[in-house]
């Protein structure tokens, strides 16, 4: 039978991508390190999956992870936007030279099939229009943000409207994560070039559901504005609320791995291949506070006016390609995901100094 190596396959993303390929009837082993800055207690791993404790930084452990594996999906990785520039040594080492570890060990022991977690994150901004066609704007300015003007303008001053981003549209990463998460794509693709492997890199939108971490800057703004509700407090909404993303159900991210792990490779993208990881469906920051107060009948978001420097106005997928070549689709709606997250456990709280 067909084993799957799961990096990361004890945390959020990963754990769903474990459940998902047992049901498919995949022996399953999973390498994690079981970080306490990402768990605030010991994992439950299901009995039928072999668990291997290790770093991917660490050739030792990745040999013996990969003994006997056809795949590997690789979801171990730092995540979020960090505290501040300190965090950059701990993104490059486990992302970077994690990834790169893995890859030579996958040459070794001759496994040539790989999914790598990538995210939406790589593009900086995301894809707009303006009166001149499609356009891709600077960063914004502090001066306007401190003065409440969050959308994104072309030079002259004028408004640019969201559209949905390919992959083929210019990358464009804007902090150190982002900056990690392309150099696991390119280190992906060089393996995939030079070795005979195949490589389908599945840039993640934001994605929420059962399981999310909590009580950590590293989490993603659902399980914030959760924790917030479970606490009794209001989800605060920076800027106006407006911001548009799209909010992907776990769930759906795991199909979409398994979907991938079918992949081999095409004469148009060759051995290397992105797509876009979405539901398909439009929504503001605002609209997910909103559904999260109205499912836990909690108090109403609080829109804040604040900001983040480097955080991008809008952007929201295109899974096209996905859908097109290798027929997945989300299966989960918004309404319906946000009326299980609201109730829904999340991790045990990461304990913070």
């Amino acid at each position: 039978m067909n084993r799957l190596l799961v990096t990361g396959g004890a945390g959020f993303i990963g754990s769903a991508i474990v459940s998902s390929a047992l049901e498919r009837g995949w022996l399953v082993r999973v390498l994690d390190s079981v970080r306490t800055d990402v768990h605030g207690a010991e994992p439950a791993i299901d009995p039928r999956v072999e668990f291997v404790r290790g770093d991917v930084r660490d050739r030792a452990a990745c040999d013996e992870a990969l003994i006997g594996v056809t795949a590997v999906s690789h979801q171990a990785a730092k995540v979020g936007l960090g505290v501040d520039f300190g965090d950059a040594p701990d993104y490059v080492s486990s992302n970077e030279l994690g990834t790169a570890t893995l890859l030579a060990a996958m040459v070794d022991a001759g496994v040539s099939r790989l999914v790598l977690a990538s995210s939406m994150v790589v593009y900086g901004e995301g894809r707009y229009r303006g009166a001149r066609g499609p356009a891709r704007p600077a960063p914004r300015r502090e001066d306007d943000l401190a003065a409440g003007r969050f959308e994104p303008r072309d030079d002259e001053g004028r408004q640019l409207d969201p559209e949905l981003i390919r992959e083929d549209d210019p990358l464009d990463p804007r902090n150190v994560y982002a900056v990690t998460k392309l150099t696991q794509e390119n280190l992906a693709r060089v393996w995939a070039t030079t070795t005979g492997g195949v490589v389908a890199s599945l840039r993640y939108h934001n994605v929420y559901g059962p399981g999310m971490p909590q009580n950590t800057p590293y989490a993603g703004v659902a399980s914030l504005f959760r924790s917030a509700l479970e606490r009794g407090d209001a989800p605060r909404v920076f800027e106006d609320g407006r911001q548009r993303r799209d909010f992907v159900h776990v769930r759906d991210v795991a199909s979409a791995n398994l979907a991938a792990l079918e992949w081999t490779g095409a004469p148009a993208g060759g051995p290397s291949r992105a797509f876009n990881v979405g539901s398909g469906e439009v929504h503001t920051v605002g609209d997910l506070a909103a559904a999260l107060s109205r499912f836990t009948g909690g108090p109403e978001p609080v829109v804040t006016g604040e900001y983040r420097l480097g955080d991008v106005r809008h952007i929201t997928a295109s899974s096209d390609r996905l859908r097109s070549e290798l027929g997945w689709a989300s299966t989960v709606s918004f309404e319906d995901g946000m009326r299980e997250f609201a109730t829904a456990p999340l991790r045990a709280a990461v304990r913070t100094p």
